[in-house]
């Protein structure tokens, strides 16, 4: 028998184990040496088997801990944008809201929907908007003594939008983007789709390692380098300024670009971002989704001059040019002083929020900014992040395991990420009672429930 039918058959047989029972979720898989003797095949066999397992979604490795049955396969990419299920406590999406947001909005809209506005405002509009929107979008993404030229403003449909058009105008298929080791998982989407591959980078307590950055370009040259340097999806962390200050250097003097994803940092609108200290090689991301709502959002790009045309050409291309509706809801927005009051209050809440964690999660490794609406949480041996995720969703409330957002599937850290903005506060507080409550208990002790 060849190798790879070899392999491929013990899989199966594997695999077969796994969906009749004999081998249940959480169960752990014996070293690959030990497993190569027990089924009398090559150690670089077992391997392979190993390796096809984790595609199917069926296993998970864990650095220094071994391999695991998934509590249940991979679901599909949009699992963490879809609209969460009647009767569960949410900690998955993440859209803040404040009390009265929907007055405030309405109220700004009052003169967008007269008939003659209306008209206006449902014909199409390009890239680049209208100038007086491209002026109100830099007070709206201003912050931190910045503020993007308005004439560099691009926008799209939404974020994830303007994130595709800027990655697929950096990066040629084949070519490597540079991300940090945990990330947001709609970038790895993106790049499966354009067919980039993916290059995890170097994090400390501090964010992404610059050092990292120019280590892996000299392995082999990056094309572009994706990066959250303000509250970090999912480790809610925040650069200092001298890591942003360095990584600014690392870019500049390799020629590199950077896509800065700011889509949270409103939440800490006194920083300013990487684009104010490597502005000509830094494309910053950002959406009306948090600061607003997701139903009505809009995407934008702030380009250097350099790269201004060819990202222009990739929104188009792609089919992401931005609804006009919206433009016009942003514009009306930012003048009447509604975006400044709701980011207000949104930071508000975040550090309400922060605190109701902050106390229901007393004693564990939780990391969170103050002014976050996530947290990351290391769970206490011998929990893993799977099977903790699947005892969760047995209580009704979901959160996010670590593997979604690690760049290399096999080294999911035992972490999950919560998000904060969904429930209400009394509920988003009794969730988290319950889930330090499960934390507490054994993993073993929940098998008979």
């Amino acid at each position: 028998m060849k190798d790879n039918e070899d392999y491929r058959s013990v899989a199966d047989a594997v695999a077969e184990e796994i969906r009749s029972g004999v081998l249940r979720p959480g169960d752990r898989l014996p070293p690959q040496r030990a497993f190569a003797k027990r089924h009398g095949i090559a150690d670089s066999t077992a391997t392979r088997v190993y390796r096809e397992l984790a595609r199917r979604g069926l296993t998970v490795g864990e650095v220094g801990r071994g391999t695991f049955v998934r509590a249940a396969a991979d679901g599909p990419a949009p699992a963490l944008t879809e609209p969460a299920a009647v009767g569960r406590i949410d900690l998955e999406l993440n859209y803040p809201a404040v009390p009265g947001q929907s007055e405030l909005l309405a109220e700004g809209l009052g003169g967008l929907l007269r008939p003659d506005a209306l008209g206006q405002a449902l014909r199409p509009v390009g890239t680049f908007g209208l100038p007086a929107v491209q002026e109100s979008a830099a007070g709206i993404l201003a912050r931190g003594g910045w503020r993007p030229d308005p004439e560099r403003i691009l926008f799209a449909g939404n974020g994830r939008q303007a994130l595709s058009a800027v990655v697929a105008a950096l990066v040629p298929p084949g070519g490597r983007l540079g991300v940090e080791e945990l990330t947001y998982p709609v970038i790895k989407a993106v790049a499966a789709r354009l067919g980039v591959t993916l290059v995890p980078l170097a994090m400390d307590e501090d964010g992404l390692v610059p050092q990292a950055v120019a280590d892996a370009h000299a392995t082999a040259p990056l094309h572009a380098v994706y990066v959250q340097p303000r509250v970090h999806n999912p480790l809610s962390l925040t650069m200092p300024e001298p890591r942003i200050e360095r990584l600014a250097e690392v870019l500049l003097r390799l020629g590199l670009p950077a896509v800065e994803d700011a889509v949270w940092a409103f939440l800490r609108d006194e920083l300013p971002p990487l684009a104010a200290c490597a502005p000509e090689r830094t494309v910053l991301i950002d959406s009306l989704s948090k600061r607003i709502a997701p139903g009505l959002t809009l995407g934008f790009a702030v380009t250097p001059p350099a790269l201004t045309a060819v990202v222009s050409a990739s929104l188009r291309a792609g089919g992401w040019t931005p609804m006009r509706f919206a433009l016009e809801a942003a514009h009306r927005w930012q003048q009447e002083g509604t975006v400044r009051r709701l980011v207000a209050a949104k930071q508000r809440e975040a550090a309400v929020r922060q605190e109701i964690a902050a106390r229901h999660l007393a004693g564990f490794a939780v990391r969170g900014d103050g002014r976050s609406y996530h947290c990351w949480w290391e769970l206490p041996r011998p929990w893993r992040a799977d099977t903790f995720v699947a005892a969760a969703a047995r209580h009704g409330i979901a959160v996010v395991p670590a593997a979604a957002f690690t760049v290399a599937a096999h080294h999911a850290p035992p972490a999950v990420r919560l998000g904060l903005a969904t429930p209400g506060p009394d509920v988003l507080a009794q969730a988290l009672t319950t889930l330090a409550g499960l934390a507490r208990s054994a993993p073993e002790d929940l098998v008979a429930d």
